[in-house]
């Protein structure tokens, strides 16, 4: 894996796989410099472990007994209903999908900060001196 072509701070090289197609890695790239703002100013706005959109959740459920009520009281051809509740599941899928994309992301972004903080790459540091 290519590593980052910026200089950190103290003027050593940064330590992160460079992203690919670009010579930075994710915290280095001057064109992601907003996303990373956005995110930084995220933070904590949304519960533990990526669960936001915690209103979006419970309308949906809302939504979804208030259909159900309505098909059992024969207000909603059953037919309709069932292509509305599929198109239910496939957005509960893609919800589903932006939140793993969103923590891989966080993952990824703190895995380089550690990658940073390591003094070299050689052998003579990294993961395997950290438990010793």
């Amino acid at each position: 894996m290519r590593r980052c072509e910026a200089l950190k701070g103290d003027g050593s090289r940064c330590q992160a796989g460079a992203m690919a197609g670009h010579p930075w890695c994710y915290n280095h790239r001057p064109d992601l410099a907003e996303q990373r703002r956005q995110n930084a100013s995220r933070g904590g706005k949304t519960g533990g472990r990526g669960r936001g959109g915690l209103s979006e959740t419970e309308d949906a459920k809302k939504y979804v007994r208030g259909l159900i009520a309505r098909l059992l009281r024969d207000e909603v051809e059953r037919g309709t209903a069932a292509v509305v509740f599929q198109g239910i599941n496939t957005l509960a899928r893609l919800i589903e999908l932006e939140r793993r994309i969103r923590e891989q992301d966080e993952i990824e972004e703190r895995l380089a900060a550690l990658e940073e903080l390591q003094p070299d790459n050689t052998g003579g540091g990294g993961y395997r001196n950290w438990h010793r």
